[in-house]
């Protein structure tokens, strides 16, 4: 069968009530994704503000108001120094993936989420009274710590807490706080960008205190998912999680379903070793590149310097903010979209549609700036800045509803338990790694690439959709323990991996495996 889809299988579903705790709960969780946007959008808005590149950045400053006209106008912010106060947040989290995938699965998903809050709190308060570019980048690197636990524990938390009718919509709550934490910093920026006194910067960075706090108050309140307590080997509390969150008693098919995955798990002394055998291959390249495609896409290069970008291209200071805030209200608008149509359309459908208004999108920025932006041109004209500002919000929009919460959401539903921290673990990594890479980059390539860096995006748009067309199967509506029968072992490529090791499975085994019954009692 050609593309990614699936066919066959058995369509049970478990019983399960959209109960108020689950809608309570994944509210309190995705705030994680809230502070994480705050973050990305904060820090293009207070780069290009002039009394914070005054005192952190003062050649910077110099480049951009006292240039004599040899400075070409995609390189007036190329800082090595700039970028790093971008790139250090997502360093830190690459780095303490590993500590969070841990705690994720030894201590839980609410705890390691209450350990991101704390990080968070600490990260705000020092960047929020930096005195000098030590604190400025210590602070940046303590957000990136919060983040890297957030972004280990949320999607997986919102995957396990939801039941499968309505995961994608409940998962994505994550990329809509991201979105909307976005949304929030740019009207900061914008609002504290008019303060006379030369300290609305500091605003900027001590509000994402806000969302830090919502985190932290978030993972008091919330329980433990029914997955993490079973695991941890607390079946009882386990069973009653599971009874309050589905709000039905008729809950033993489901909570069997997990005591056989945990004994699995249990099984799998060495997670990270077990990923890379031959039947876990489909999952962890699906991610890995769901990841690494999620940044080429060129989104964070846009979300993290767009007023820096829009004053490249000639808009005024306010005008650049202004558009800034635009594209993030769209970010918003299009990532309600998606939740609504995720569980409806599916995640194939999303992304390929999406690869298709990217790609154009792209091109016609490429195309606009290449005749109207020279190295010296002062600005656009008010028809050509208005068509860019509008093909970006079309590729904001694609983006929202696509690859945005979908890089995300597949990857935490497709890996099975004994993996599954493992697996978000290295998927995290190589969100950060690939972000940081962009963030330290993108200001050095837009200096050397010039308009040609949208048409670099654009191959790797069209790259990623022909992957996604050939090899991306469909997960909607599968519940996660059932995603080897009902997804890899029907997909036209993936199932020899998982086929093969199905075979050596039952060798060792000699197809002897102990009830569900049996498991219960034993534990």
């Amino acid at each position: 069968m050609t593309g990614g889809g699936f066919s066959g299988g058995n369509d049970r579903e478990f019983e399960a009530k959209i109960t108020p705790i689950i809608i309570i709960s994944c509210i309190m969780a995705a705030t994680g994704g809230l502070m994480f946007g705050y973050d990305v959008g904060v820090s293009g808005g207070v780069a290009s503000m002039p009394p914070f590149l005054k005192k952190f950045f003062p050649t910077v400053l110099r480049q951009t108001t006292e240039s004599d006209g040899s400075e070409s106008n995609y390189c007036k912010y190329d800082n090595q120094g700039l970028q790093l106060f971008t790139s250090s947040l997502y360093l830190a989290g690459l780095t303490v993936t590993f500590f969070a995938s841990y705690t994720t699965r030894v201590l839980g998903r609410r705890l390691t989420m209450l350990i991101a809050g704390f990080f968070f709190i600490a990260g705000v308060s020092l960047n929020a009274s930096a005195q000098n570019l030590l604190m400025l980048i210590v602070g940046r690197v303590l957000l990136g710590c919060g983040i890297g636990f957030a972004n280990q524990a949320v999607p997986v938390f919102l995957s396990e807490i939801a039941p499968s009718r309505i995961r994608g919509a409940l998962n994505i709550l994550f990329q809509l706080d991201i979105t909307l934490g976005i949304l929030f910093a740019n009207l900061v920026n914008y609002a504290t960008n008019k303060i006379k006194g030369h300290w609305g910067w500091r605003i900027s960075l001590g509000l994402g205190g806000i969302p830090a706090l919502l985190l932290t108050l978030g993972a008091y309140l919330v329980v433990d998912t029914p997955n993490s307590l079973i695991e941890r080997g607390h079946l009882d509390k386990g069973k009653a999680v599971l009874r309050k969150i589905r709000g039905t008693d008729n809950i033993e098919p489901e909570f069997l379903e997990l005591v056989e995955a945990s004994r699995v798990a249990k099984e799998v002394k060495h997670p990270f070793r077990n990923l890379l055998k031959r039947n876990n291959r489909p999952q962890l390249v699906i991610s890995i590149a769901l990841m690494i495609f999620q940044q080429f896409t060129g989104i964070n290069a846009i979300m993290f310097y767009a007023p820096v970008l829009f004053n490249t291209l000639g808009f005024k200071n306010d005008a650049a903010l202004y558009s800034a805030v635009i594209t993030g209200a769209i970010n918003v608008i299009s990532t309600i979209v998606s939740i609504y149509s995720v569980d409806k359309l599916g995640r194939r459908k999303l992304l390929l549609e999406a690869g298709v208004q990217m790609l154009l999108s792209q091109m016609v920025i490429a195309i606009v700036l290449g005749i109207k932006v020279k190295d010296h041109s002062e600005e656009l004209s008010k028809g050509y800045a208005a068509l860019v500002v509008v093909m970006v919000c079309i590729f904001v929009s694609a983006f929202a509803w696509s690859w945005g919460p979908l890089a995300w959401l597949i990857p935490s539903e497709i890996f099975p338990l004994e993996t599954r921290s493992a697996g978000q673990s290295v998927t995290v990594c190589v969100n950060f790694l690939f972000t940081a890479v962009i963030a330290q980059a993108f200001l050095s390539m837009l200096c050397y690439f010039k308009f040609g860096i949208f048409f670099f995006f654009s191959g790797w748009i069209l790259f990623m959709s022909t992957f996604v067309f050939f090899l991306v199967p469909e997960t909607k509506n599968v519940p996660i323990e059932e995603m080897t029968q009902r997804v890899w072992k029907q997909h036209w490529f993936w199932k020899r991996f998982v086929e093969n090791d199905y075979i050596e499975d039952e060798k060792v085994t000699g197809g002897n495996s102990p009830s569900r019954n049996d498991l219960v009692s034993q534990l």
